[in-house]
């Protein structure tokens, strides 16, 4: 699971407590379910001194959906009540399947 934070005027995001506090608040609340889980802090996108599109991009890895969605599921309203202690962005969610090349 990607959650995407775009970046666009007047958007801001505090990393250190996403990073100090939010991501492992959710890594506690997911339990052994998870896999992994990292983090993206945006720098640019890809002219030099351009703007990055997303401020930010978190990553949760599970095994199956079943695993993330018993998860996520009874914790998205208490990790949602988190947001707006570092960010003013509404996030977008993307679930994926990770491919490893042949």
């Amino acid at each position: 699971m990607s959650i995407l934070y775009p970046n666009g005027e007047g958007k801001t995001f505090d990393m250190d407590y996403y990073s100090s506090k939010h991501m492992p608040m959710a890594v506690s609340l997911f339990g052994e379910s998870l896999k992994a889980m990292s983090i993206d802090k945006g720098l640019s996108a890809g002219a030099p001194e351009s703007a990055a599109p997303y401020l930010a991009v978190g990553y949760f890895y599970f095994d199956d959906m079943k695993s993330l969605q018993s998860a996520v599921g009874p914790n998205s309203e208490k990790l949602r009540a988190d947001v707006p202690n570092y960010t003013n962005i509404q996030p977008v969610i993307q679930i994926s399947e990770v491919l490893k090349p042949e």
